[in-house]
């Protein structure tokens, strides 16, 4: 059961009010193994309607979560059933997807363990990032009027990035709903050999992830294999995942998350040796500015190649700048009359996305992963991808669960500002759509 209402959390030595799952932040961590069934009530005890959508998951449409798309939003005082399968292992994740509501504590953790496990490590844990203003700086929806309504921010920008890094200077930023001053701790053993699974919760915020004193071996993206690629650090948009390994020196070792472009950090702690110093929140970690993870980098195994596209459409991000507001757009649409992908089933096309704006995005799709091509070898499975200003991005869509899908920006207020279109399958649906927020 998933009971969303309002709550009081502790985030470390401050309590705030919002609203969550269960009263935990992050709401309860759900696993299970690829193959099994779901069941997840979700009792809605806000004072609005909402869903839950399962970030990652090829999923049967009217269990995604997407209002005005797939299914109506539960209503107050009500309750909704999901139940589906979960076709693939990896780490993915569940939160809200009615207006802001994912900025509050409407997220978890998601881990669909493989019943055949190649990898092996000896201990597992899981880092859920997040930024975080809700009951300290109003809430989002007062971000969100205040984004539209004031000029932007110049000084948060990122050259990783391209630019501009965000909307909103956070107070603070998480792991696993924890703030830099009572940090989380993570333990193991000298030697051991430890995965890693980091999912970025943020509504607004990328992180630069490292772990002090080690390299990482990336081993997972967006919960599918890839061929393991080691590095020092790498940049995790809102929405993706990575899991990697490593083997623990002795010690207790930062693991640091910085908040790109914006001077703030999330942190916790890993430690192997009983009395060693802890590290500090404020202290350099090195690592952070060595060997950076790049989509080139990173390659799908063999069994996750996707077929040739049998065509190209191009999705150009555009932007319209006006009173009360900016319009982020999908080929000049807006969420409220979609741009829509038409796709047949069974076969695979290529969309490039054209970022033609000043901004980076990254770029979900619902109900699907895709094959981002960085090279002629093919490039990582994901299903959240980071398209920087003024760039192209090549995805290939295998187009095999149909439905309406919901395809976005998973920066939270250009969902709301209406970066959202759709991927359908065949002749489009005879209703029309109404206003889906993200």
């Amino acid at each position: 059961m998933l009971w969303a209402r309002p709550t009081t959390v502790s985030l470390g030595r401050r309590t705030v009010s919002t609203w969550a799952y269960d009263d935990l932040l992050p709401g309860p961590t759900i696993r299970t193994t690829a193959g099994d069934t779901v069941r997840a009530r979700l009792v809605n005890d806000l004072p609005a309607p909402t869903t839950v959508h399962w970030h990652g998951i090829r999923i049967a449409p009217e269990m995604d979560g997407s209002p005005g798309f797939s299914q109506r939003a539960t209503p107050p005082g009500k309750t909704f059933d999901y139940v589906f399968t979960v076709p693939d292992p990896g780490t993915y994740f569940y939160h809200s997807h009615v207006g802001m509501q994912s900025d509050r504590g409407l997220y978890g953790a998601l881990i669909v363990e493989d019943p055949h496990e190649p990898l092996g490590y000896d201990h597992e844990f899981t880092v859920v990032l997040d930024d975080w203003l809700d009951g300290v700086n109003g809430t989002p929806d007062d971000a969100l009027r205040r984004v539209n309504t004031t000029m932007h921010d110049e000084s948060l920008t990122s050259p990783a990035l391209g630019g501009t890094s965000g909307h909103v200077r956070y107070p603070y930023y998480l792991v696993n709903g924890r703030t830099t001053d009572d940090p989380m701790t993570f333990t193991s053993r000298p030697g051991a050999r430890a995965r890693f699974r980091v999912i970025n919760a943020a509504a607004d915020t990328a992180f630069r992830v490292a772990l002090g004193g080690h390299r990482m071996t990336v081993t997972h993206t967006d919960g599918f294999p890839c061929e393991p690629v080691t590095v020092d650090t790498f940049l995790i948009g809102m929405g993706e995942r990575y899991d990697f390994v490593t083997t623990l020196d002795a010690g207790a070792f930062p693991l640091m998350a910085t908040a790109e472009g914006k001077r703030g950090r999330a942190f916790a702690v890993v430690r192997t040796t009983h009395g060693a110093r802890t590290p500090s929140p404020d202290g350099k970690v090195p690592e952070l500015q060595r060997q950076m993870l790049k989509y080139q980098d990173l390659q799908a195994e063999r069994a996750d190649q996707l077929p040739p596209p049998s065509r190209t459409v191009t999705v150009t991000l555009g932007l319209r700048m006006r009173r009360g507001g900016n319009q982020w757009m999908m080929n000049g649409r807006l969420a409220n009359d979609p741009m829509r992908l038409r796709v047949d089933r069974g076969e695979t096309i290529r969309i490039v996305l054209h970022n033609d704006t000043h901004m980076w995005h990254p770029m979900h799709l619902h109900g699907h992963t895709f094959q981002v091509r960085t090279s002629d070898r093919g490039g990582p499975r994901k299903d959240t991808v980071n398209v920087m200003p003024r760039k192209r991005v090549n995805i290939d869509v295998h187009a095999d669960n149909p439905g309406e899908w919901m395809f976005h920006c998973h920066t939270l207020i250009h969902q709301e500002q209406g970066m959202m279109g759709i991927l359908g399958y065949g002749k489009p649906p005879q209703h029309k759509h109404g206003m889906a927020h993200g």
